[in-house]
């Protein structure tokens, strides 16, 4: 690419627009405390609001990826009335305020919405304030994620290959697990990353949803917000974990950020 020579007010202005990212990140880094960094990720509420992330976000991830990837497969192949209003829909959490999601999960399976009355009654399910919440909290704000990642994908491969499989007498779901999984999969691991990303960091609609129970809801992002207040030292290098781990993904996706999914 042509290297082109920026106008000094770009440059002074872009300066300017990195140091607003960049200040607020020195500024964490700056204030942790690096001598007691092992115990501070260590201790007994560090551990345990790490090991409910993660079980939370692989299982938010792996629901995505069971809901999310037929649901793409919708949107890229099978034109229909309202399609265009279905997907806003669905992707609709990528920009919702996450409390307005909890809210909305809360009128839908709690105790009293549409759903959760009938779970209750019926079965004696009740999911808000419990580790399935938090799954379902954090699957609703980051599946969207996958879903606009997968649909990419499948729009932008070469179906010819799928057509030659066809024509050989491979049947449908012979055709989708030989020739178009494995042509989508890079779209499809990029959007698991993102969606575990996002399922990781989740805080609006968990805290809303589920609540912020220790051992049971209380994720990464509730235990720095409830660390800062009593032992600001946890909240700070637990909040470096969560830095260090969107980091290390945008930097791993930058180049299919760059030339499209």
């Amino acid at each position: 690419m042509r290297s082109e020579r920026p106008p000094a007010l770009f440059v002074a202005l872009a300066a300017v627009g990195v140091a607003f990212f960049v200040l607020p990140l020195v500024g964490l880094v700056s204030r942790a405390s690096w001598q007691t960094a092992l115990g501070d990720l260590t201790s007994p509420e560090a551990l345990t609001a790490l090991r409910l992330s993660l079980v939370v976000s692989l299982a938010a991830t792996a629901l995505a990826l069971l809901l999310g990837v037929p649901l793409a497969w919708i949107y890229a192949r099978v034109p229909f009335r309202g399609r265009d209003v279905i997907r806003a829909l669905t992707t609709l959490p990528m920009i919702l305020p996450p409390v307005v999601g909890g809210v909305a999960l809360l009128f839908a399976f709690g105790r009293r919405g549409l759903v959760g009355q009938a779970l209750d009654a019926m079965f004696g399910i009740r999911i808000p304030f419990t580790t399935a919440g938090a799954i379902l909290a954090a699957t609703f704000v980051a599946m969207p994620f996958l879903v606009l990642t997968v649909e990419s994908g499948l729009r932008s491969m070469d179906r010819r290959y799928e057509d030659a499989a066809r024509t050989l007498g491979a049947g449908r779901w012979l055709v989708f697990r030989r020739v178009t999984l494995p042509l989508i999969a890079p779209s499809v691991f990029a959007g698991a990353v993102l969606c575990w990303a996002r399922a990781l960091g989740e805080f609006g609609a968990t805290i809303t949803f589920a609540g912020n129970l220790p051992g049971t809801t209380q994720t990464l992002p509730l235990a720095v917000y409830i660390a800062l207040e009593t032992r600001p030292e946890v909240a700070i290098m637990l909040s470096l974990v969560l830095l260090g781990v969107s980091l290390f993904i945008l930097i791993a996706m930058r180049d299919r950020y760059l030339r499209g999914v």
